[in-house]
């Protein structure tokens, strides 16, 4: 198996017969792979997930904290949080690579770090009540106040 080569698709099949993708950070320090089994996913608009990722929203795809494995990197992940709920970027680049949730059981794949194409798209927009300002929501999918209003 070939880990963090460029960005050529690596889209690596284990015995289970599922497909896998394949992510990595900025600088290629640290690099997962993920079943392409998603249950959510979602742009995200609250002000932790635009600070932790610079951006207007961050898009993330919700899968069982199982299913994803760090192939690359592990020693070099910084963790903001705690040991059931928190962010985890790579400490050289600062890359967010994914969000451990729900108590620990389900991670947010930042989408913007994978290799391979997910069969999932976001479905809907959430904290668009504390959205940037400066950014118009242009898409026809759900807008959520927050969290609780989209049923998650």
């Amino acid at each position: 198996m070939t880990h963090c080569s460029g960005d050529a698709l690596v889209t690596i099949s284990h015995n289970s017969g599922g497909r896998r993708l394949a992510g990595k950070c900025l600088c290629g320090a640290v690099c997962y792979t993920v079943a392409d089994e998603f249950v959510y996913a979602a742009n995200c608009h609250c002000s932790n997930c635009r600070r932790s990722t610079g951006s207007a929203f961050k898009p993330f795809a919700g899968i069982e904290r199982g299913k994803l494995s760090v192939t690359a990197g592990a020693d070099n992940l910084m963790k903001f949080g705690g040991e059931t709920g928190h962010d985890a970027h790579c400490r050289t680049c600062g890359s967010l690579l994914y969000s451990l949730v729900r108590e620990g059981a389900y991670v947010h794949v930042a989408m913007g770090t994978l290799i391979d194409d997910p069969a999932i798209r976001p479905s809907k927009h959430l904290y668009v009540g504390s959205k940037a300002p400066w950014f118009t929501i242009t898409d026809d999918l759900p807008q959520f106040e927050e969290l609780a209003a989209a049923g998650g």
